[in-house]
């Protein structure tokens, strides 16, 4: 018997489903969960069948409710069964063909010979002449994304073979997603987290350019895309709202301090202002965008270091590219600081509010 409990959500599935989950039971899975996701109810006999196999449990949505929500189903139905910690692990299968009886062997075994903490993936080559082009361009920009905006570097973001320990599955069963972007926030929680990847090189399989495949190109494409920029906008908003913050206290402090000599009115408000407007950003960072309970002081340090250090770059970035190439200062310092913007969130997210103390 196998250690793994498969997990299988599925919509309206092809004639070629019946014979599929029992190629899986002759691998000796002896538990095999399939979450009806809401499918016409001409399939009913289908599912009939499946629930007379006792290897077979099947789950079942009145209503399609996306497959996000069908995986927490089924994940939801393992955390209450008793006889779960017989099993190491849950891998998820796609019902619309995609993943071999081959490939979800290798995923067992992979799962079986690492640590209960690793999520695997299997993971997919976007090069091969059968990938429909939309395919290989969303997981291109997927992936570049993710690994701007999470620092990590995963061959196939998109995957649906996945291998989920036990000890993950309370993780998994409680975050945000009801359609395919549950998929992308179970690698955005696993980074967080500092969970370990292990990926498995699979088969590329798409039938008839992906047909069977119940996404929509425009809605889960808008869902996943919101969901990796998410963060990222939290922290654009903090900004915005720190620097209109810097721009209110230094009228304040002009008006407060205009018995001061014209210059040294402004070097006071200036810096006045900026104290304001950076405690301001540093709190909202450490408790709204970052959710960080690491130490206030170590963090306050690394914080205000990396401060005086993005300011250093950029006036002397500008400085130097401007002898170089005579651009505009205000066009050099534009370009500059987005760039740094973009470094300094990323720096933020992973060393200056990252939690070590797991």
């Amino acid at each position: 018997m196998r250690k793994t409990i498969i997990v299988i959500p599925v919509l309206n599935p092809n004639d070629a489903f019946l014979p599929y989950v029992r190629k899986l039971i002759d691998e000796q899975y002896a538990s095999i969960i399939i979450v009806n996701d809401g499918s016409a109810a001409e399939k009913a006999p289908l599912f009939e069948t499946l629930k007379k196999l006792p290897e077979v449990t099947v789950l079942t949505h009145s209503v399609n409710m996306g497959k996000g929500r069908a995986l927490k189903s089924g994940f939801n139905y393992i955390l209450t069964d008793p006889n779960a910690s017989d099993y190491s692990g849950v891998i998820t299968v796609d019902g619309d063909g995609q993943h071999t009886i081959e490939d979800v062997l290798k995923l067992s075994c992979k799962m079986e010979e690492e640590a209960a903490n690793a999520l695997v993936l299997g993971v997919r080559s976007f090069n091969e002449d059968n990938v429909p082009w939309t395919s290989r361009l969303g997981n291109t920009i997927t992936k570049h994304l993710f690994k701007l905006l999470y620092g990590k570097g995963l061959v196939d973001t998109q995957t649906g073979l996945r291998g989920i320990p036990i000890s993950l599955l309370s993780t998994f069963v409680a975050i945000e997603g009801e359609r395919y972007s549950y998929e992308t926030n179970m690698l955005v929680v696993a980074v967080k987290e500092d969970i370990t990847f292990q990926e498995v090189p699979i088969e590329t399989v798409y039938i008839e350019d992906n047909v069977e495949s119940h996404f929509n190109a425009l809605k889960d494409s808008v869902d996943i895309y919101a969901l990796l920029f998410k963060n990222f906008f939290k922290f654009m908003s903090v900004s915005f709202t720190s620097f209109l913050i810097d721009l209110s206290f230094f009228q304040l402090f002009l008006f407060l301090f205009s018995f001061l000599i014209t210059r040294s009115q402004i070097i006071v408000a200036t810096l006045l202002a900026r104290v304001v407007s950076s405690i301001f950003n540093f709190i909202l960072n450490r408790k709204w965008v970052f959710e960080s309970d690491k130490n206030l002081k170590q963090t306050l340090i690394s914080y205000y270091g990396l401060a005086v250090v993005v300011a250093l770059v950029s006036g002397v970035s500008v400085y130097w590219l401007f002898q170089l190439t005579s651009i505009k200062e205000l066009i050099l310092k534009i370009v500059i600081d987005a760039i740094l913007f973009i470094i300094s969130y990323r720096i933020q997210k992973s060393l200056v509010f990252k939690t070590r103390e797991k």
